[in-house]
């Protein structure tokens, strides 16, 4: 029988061991570092971690608890003494005797992921759905036996001016006693989303209270990133971001649709575990603002389609195949505590809408926030993630697409990969001649090859490369000469440098030569290749739907966007040619986009409109695809020239365009049949069409 398969997650890396081996070991051999203070006597705690359960079809794992050894002495001793969470077991004690899927829960994690969640410093013009207005109510009188209720909402008539006033049923067994303790005179909050809409009492309170509180969150498939806004003020109070604890279920979209179909409380377990850690961030940032949970009274909420749909509790499985159904793509407005989130009892939530299948509320915020809609310009809107959503247009027309990219970029299905974390390495740089590398790690500003960068980096170690690393390594290693623009590593430069390793039949390029070993494989070329040609492929056809052979400014969302350096994305093939000024990085635009939501009413209105005149395109049926996706497999691409960005820096020349000029050099007669003539396709050894 072969070694059992492990998987640790959130970092996806995964390896086979004997049996027996204890799990803190075999993490240790993976670059997975599990805090361990005790040194293994089962004594400190700190290396806590817990099995996931259930059948993951995508790493063919069948993952149990009892894959475990039993609890043994040490571990009862320590749970006797100090409290084990219950599902958790001691990494240094518990041993490997079956396949399984380990959670290394966050604090347990001495390099954790690290979260991009600052907010930007926009002004947002204020008009949200969450009033507060105080009243001050005439006592009862027996010669006016009105309610109590009803003079008040008789009084909020007559001084704010409500025509349509209803109340949330918790405020009727309230309002005598709150009326009284405030000497009759109130502040009351009030939800008036639409102008069409009844408004609604939903809480109050005794005497003058001057602050209420939104939240503004979005739900990704790798992080979710959290804000704690003023509704009278605007002011981001706090935010807070975490690592969304679905990935233990699964690393990309898919893996985690397929999770819900193979298991029967898969969907249940899904959403209470992002429910509840996005309670764990209202926690953090309630507490670091100095806020009650009873004072949050409005939240917006955005996401792809699956997070979208596995937070409201909604089984995603018909997004898992054609026609990627959604439940609902239309705004979404419940009530809080019908998602059990702890906030004031009459809170209201409410959801973007979703533009497509694969193409969700967080896009619909980032192009809220980013208003391709309010210009003239051909702006082009890219989300990279697990699942890439893609925007573009002007005032005119807009059309959306995603593609599927897969987690390449977050670092899974990299050899050395990893999630962006203190250690891992982000920036790197060849010589073009030696073609020796030189990197930056996340957690220090120094470069591998300046004085002191050891001890910069001694707390956390060398630990992996993280997306902007690959995206930048591939990028130079193919200005360097060391592949192709077929991405192929050229093994002829062995005799050259030791950098280029042999691998069997193929080539890897030794990025650092230490513990742990880092290559960069011929296998993590073409993880690379796959994602960014898929990307692009979906970009092209958008840009055909609009009739444009290039765009006018890119903007690149999300937290992984945000640390792409855009001349090598561009390098890389991962975007189109664009004037470099006009392209940008702008972080966490879904939660610009949501707080905009929160903090005016009147945005909520705006891109409902915009999402219902978005054209959608499925690139899975569209006939081009598969030719854009074959022509964006080269670096940067097989067919397009990208003369902008050929301005700003020298490229390796393309076989394909510079074969082109001698095409053309051709009689006339002669050119006037090449251009006729269907263009062959290549052909393998066989003969067929490739």
């Amino acid at each position: 029988m072969s070694d059992p398969l492990v998987l640790f997650m959130p970092s996806g890396k995964r390896g086979r061991f004997p049996r027996g081996t204890t799990v803190l070991e075999a993490a240790r051999r993976l670059g997975v570092y599990v805090e361990s203070v005790c040194g293994g006597r089962a004594t400190c705690g700190r290396c806590e971690i817990e099995v996931q359960e259930g059948h993951f079809a995508k790493h063919k794992i069948l993952s149990a608890t009892e894959h475990l050894s039993p609890v043994g002495a040490k571990e009862a001793r320590y749970a006797e003494k100090r409290e084990l969470a219950p599902g958790r077991r001691l990494s240094c004690s518990a041993t490997i005797e079956g396949d399984l899927v380990i959670d290394v829960p966050q604090e347990g994690a001495a390099n954790a992921q690290i979260v991009r969640k600052d907010a930007d410093n926009r002004v947002i013009e204020r008009h949200p759905a969450v009033h507060l207005r105080y009243i001050e109510v005439e006592e009862p009188d027996m010669h006016h036996p009105l309610g109590d209720l009803d003079r008040l909402k008789a009084q909020i008539r007559k001084d704010w001016g409500y025509n349509r006033l209803d109340a949330d049923f918790h405020v009727l067994c309230d309002v005598q006693k709150t009326l009284r303790q405030g000497n009759w005179a109130v502040t009351v909050a009030i939800h008036h989303d639409e102008e069409e809409d009844a408004a609604r009492i939903i809480a109050l309170w005794p005497g003058l209270k001057n602050e209420a509180y939104g939240l503004a969150c979005d739900i990704g498939s790798t992080t979710i990133a959290m804000h704690l806004v003023s509704l009278l003020s605007g002011r981001v109070v706090a935010s807070a971001g975490a690592p969304n604890p679905q990935i233990r279920f699964g690393e990309d979209l898919m893996s985690r649709v397929s999770y819900v179909m193979l298991n029967p409380d898969g969907r249940q377990a899904m959403t209470k575990a992002v429910r509840l850690e996005i309670s764990r961030l209202v926690d953090r940032v309630a507490t670091e603002g100095g806020v009650n949970r009873s004072d949050i009274l409005d939240a917006v909420f955005v996401g792809n389609p699956v997070m979208h749909h596995l937070f409201l509790g909604i089984d995603p499985t018909e997004l898992g195949g054609a026609p990627f159904a959604l439940a609902v793509s239309g705004a979404v407005k419940a009530r809080a505590a019908d998602l059990h989130l702890g906030l004031n009892s009459g809170a209201r939530i409410y959801m973007l809408p979703c533009i497509a299948g694969h193409v969700g509320a967080d896009a619909a915020a980032v192009t809220l926030s980013e208003g391709p809609h309010r210009q003239d310009k051909m702006m082009l809107i890219v989300d990279i993630g697990t699942n890439a959503e893609i925007v573009l247009g002007n005032r005119k027309r807009l059309v959306a697409a995603s593609s599927p990219t897969g987690p390449a970029f977050e670092g899974a299905e990299i050899s050395s990969g990893q999630r962006a974390a203190a250690g891992a390495i982000e920036r790197v740089r060849i010589d073009r001649t030696t073609l020796e590398p030189r990197f930056q790690v996340i957690g220090s500003q120094l470069w591998s090859n300046e004085p002191g960068f050891a001890e910069a980096i001694a707390a956390t170690g060398l630990t992996g490369i993280c997306g902007s690393g690959i995206i930048e390594v591939i990028a130079e290693m193919y200005l360097s000469g060391i592949i192709s623009e077929d991405g192929v590593v050229d093994g002829g430069l062995a005799t050259r440098t030791a950098r280029i390793v042999s691998q069997g039949r193929t080539f890897a390029y030794l990025l650092h030569d230490g513990e742990p070993r880092i290559l960069v494989t011929q296998n993590d070329v073409r993880a690379i290749q796959l994602a960014k040609a898929a990307l692009y492929a979906g970009t092209k056809l958008l840009m055909e739907k609009q009739g444009v052979e290039r765009v006018d400014a890119i903007r690149l969302a999300g937290a992984f966007g945000s640390y792409v350096d855009p001349i090598y994305a561009m390098v890389l093939g991962l975007i189109p040619d664009c004037e470099l000024k006009n392209v940008s990085a702008v972080g966490n635009s879904a939660g610009t986009g949501a707080r905009m939501a929160l903090l005016n009413r009147s945005f909520r209105r705006e891109i409902e409109e915009v999402v219902r005149r978005i054209e959608k395109i499925e690139t899975a049926l569209e006939p081009k695809f598969q030719k854009h996706f074959v022509h964006a497999m080269a670096l940067p691409n097989k067919m397009d020239p990208f003369p902008k960005l050929r301005q700003q820096m020298e490229l390796p020349p393309c076989k394909a365009l510079s074969e082109e000029p001698r095409r053309r050099s051709r009689g006339g007669a002669r050119r006037k049949a090449e251009i006729l003539k269907p263009r062959r396709r290549c052909t393998g050894q066989s003969g067929k069409e490739s």
